[in-house]
């Protein structure tokens, strides 16, 4: 009886590890790592144009304002043994609550550069969230999963599927599909 537990359960070992393998052969993974799709499709580039340029123009204003609070620092500095206790006191204040305003306003440049990346990439992430549903149905996909988000460290390049997405976005796009939003 011994014997036959164990020829039972050898047998059922090879039926369930040709049931697994007929399962993994089903299942059919993409990886997909969006950022860099983004970067190198049209619409996305053109929308880190934009944000570049928002952004250079915002450094300009506080690089500008951080060389006068320098300035003023400078004086400030001089003036220590001229002025009295009160009036470097005074000073001495309102050159921090500039600080603090320069501060203020570069934390919320911050947040309006990253409310603007979202604004511009939101639309082009729509446009390859659909894509990649079509790839997903039309090539049997069982899953795709983005690279970044989902700790991916290493896939096969037959898995990755970044340059069909950019290739199928692009070609979208250059036939009235999709623009970069404005």
């Amino acid at each position: 009886m011994r014997l036959s537990s164990i020829v039972i359960f050898a047998l059922a070992a090879v039926v369930l590890a040709g049931s697994a393998n007929t399962v993994q052969a089903q299942v059919k993974i993409g990886v997909v790592d969006l950022q860099r799709a983004i970067n190198e499709t049209e619409d996305g580039r053109q929308a880190k144009r934009r944000l570049k340029k928002v952004f250079d123009e915002r450094q300009k204003s506080l690089d500008e304002k951080q060389k006068a609070l320098k300035a003023q620092k400078e004086s400030l500095e001089r003036q220590q043994d001229v002025l009295s206790e009160d009036a470097l006191r005074k000073k001495a204040e309102k050159f921090q609550a500039e600080v603090m305003e320069l501060q203020n306003e570069y934390m919320q440049y911050q947040q309006e550069l990253s409310a603007k990346e979202s604004e511009l990439t939101q639309k082009i992430l729509e446009k390859m969230q659909t894509i990649l549903r079509r790839i997903g149905q039309t090539d049997g996909y069982t899953l795709i999963i983005e690279a970044n988000e989902g700790g991916v460290v290493w896939v096969p390049n037959n898995l990755d599927l970044t340059d069909v997405l950019i290739q199928r976005y692009n070609k979208q796009a250059k036939q009235g599909g999709g623009s970069a939003p404005k």
